[in-house]
């Protein structure tokens, strides 16, 4: 016979258990973005702040925030032609729709075709401009932007572009990997990072070292230093413009835009690695992200790329083990957030097709979900990439176009849902008071995610 005692307390606990359910199925299978992608919350008034970094959490208004993001790299050049502009609307409409919070792009195209730079700190306005409106733009989506400064690669300049103006300056110069250790060079990188970040948003008036829409700021996309693989001219760079960044602004998350490999610093994890090569490349992965300034860890998955183009199924073991080795490399040694960066399957690789493509999304969620759910390092992560339709001649084969995807466009919503469930659960479970026990901790509330 049980006391009237315990027939409270398990009354107590299945109501309890039940309003815990109820509100998960009602964030899990409500739209929680308006038609706009903007979420309930903020519409309710909650401050657009800066996003932060707690240990190997990011933060937002006190909440863990989680990034399910994408990259499209081209915003700012569309944007610089009224014929083209309308696409960045699009395309940030789109991934709103989907629950897309973050968005990686180039803050930089060096003496190139509608160049932002067209000679060192030489700017053309209509750019800058174009640029303005991007970051507009994405906050009128409660979209946040990660800006990269330069390309490794000579795609919109990149530091190649950089050795043409040092030679075209009179510089004697060998080498694209000048640019991580000539002083010249250095300036007019430095310049252009102190431009960008002292720029004053033509449409909002705001600062943009000032302006909660940038997420962060990438020091470069996918540094690599060939010509030295000891890593320590490449490393030498990284330390010096990741405190240059953080003297112009202190308070947005720098990144250095790392693809992931581990280097000579750490060689009991070359294994883990995808190819020998991927030493060589003088970047360092632990190393490199223990420099002062840098708040949190990238890593890029291209198995097709990387291991073999044609589609296997060990891509998808690989991305398993890359990654969570990843995770685990940035809660033991580096106490912060990892961002996947750059993941994708390209239409072009022999054996493609969609569903490998969904599957591959599918295995980066899963990890990544695994890591929320026990408060850990794995940060988020950034699709390549995502287009809007009619923009089929940028296309590199990883593009995205969510609108002619469904499938796809399916898992990326439920994603969002998920991690946007998972936030604003463990924020209610914290006004219960997180370290005291009651009766909602007999029940797992993330379980379902």
């Amino acid at each position: 016979m049980v006391s009237h005692k315990q027939s409270f307390s398990s009354k107590f606990i299945f109501l309890a258990a039940s309003f815990v359910l109820v509100m998960f199925i009602k964030n899990a299978n409500s739209a929680p973005f308006d038609e706009a992608g903007n979420e309930g919350e903020m519409e309710d008034g909650a401050a657009w702040t800066m996003v932060q970094k707690s240990g190997n959490q990011f933060v937002l208004n006190g909440q863990p925030f989680y990034v399910n993001g994408f990259n499209t790299y081209w915003l700012m050049v569309f944007a610089a032609d009224q014929s083209t502009r309308g696409k960045v609307t699009e395309v940030f409409q789109q991934a709103s729709a989907v629950g897309l919070s973050v968005c990686r792009t180039w803050a930089f195209n060096d003496g190139q075709w509608r160049a932002l730079q067209k000679t060192p700190a030489v700017y053309d306005e209509d750019v800058f401009k174009a640029l303005d409106f991007v970051v507009s733009e994405a906050k009128k989506f409660k979209i946040r932007l990660i800006l990269s400064l330069v390309n490794n690669w000579e795609a919109y300049g990149g530091k190649s572009q950089y050795v043409k103006w040092g030679k075209a300056a009179g510089l004697n110069l060998t080498s694209d990997d000048d640019f991580f250790s000539h002083p010249t060079l250095k300036s007019y990188y430095k310049a252009h990072v102190k431009a960008v970040l002292n720029r004053v948003n033509t449409f909002t008036n705001m600062t943009y070292k000032d302006d909660p829409t940038i997420f962060g700021w990438e020091l470069m996309n996918e540094p690599r230093c060939e010509s030295d693989p000891s890593g320590d001219k490449l490393h030498a760079w990284i330390e010096e413009m990741a405190v240059y960044v953080k003297t112009i602004d202190p308070k947005h998350l720098v990144q250095i835009g790392l693809e992931g490999f581990y280097g000579p610093s750490t060689p009991n994890k070359a294994q883990i690695n995808p190819n020998s090569y991927a030493q060589q490349v003088g970047t360092d992965f632990i190393r490199n992200h223990q420099v002062l300034g840098v708040d949190f860890a990238s890593a890029h998955i291209y198995p097709d790329s990387w291991i073999s183009q044609e589609i296997s199924d060990a891509h998808i073991g690989f991305t398993k083990t890359w990654m969570q080795a990843h995770i685990d490399d940035a809660e033991n040694y580096l106490n912060m957030p990892v961002v996947f960066s750059e993941f994708g399957v390209s239409a072009k690789d022999p054996g493609y097709n969609s569903t490998f493509r969904d599957s591959l999304i599918s295995t980066v969620y899963t990890i990544l979900l695994n890591s929320t759910k026990k408060g850990g390092a794995g940060g988020g992560s950034l699709l390549w990439q995502v287009f809007p339709e009619g923009t089929d001649y940028m296309d590199d084969g990883y593009a995205i176009v969510l609108s002619k995807a469904l499938s796809t466009s399916n898992i990326v919503s439920l994603h969002s849902k998920r991690l946007n469930t998972y936030n604003s659960l463990c924020s209610w479970k914290c006004h219960w008071g997180c370290k005291k026990k009651h009766a909602l901790d007999n029940f797992q509330l993330h379980e379902e995610l």
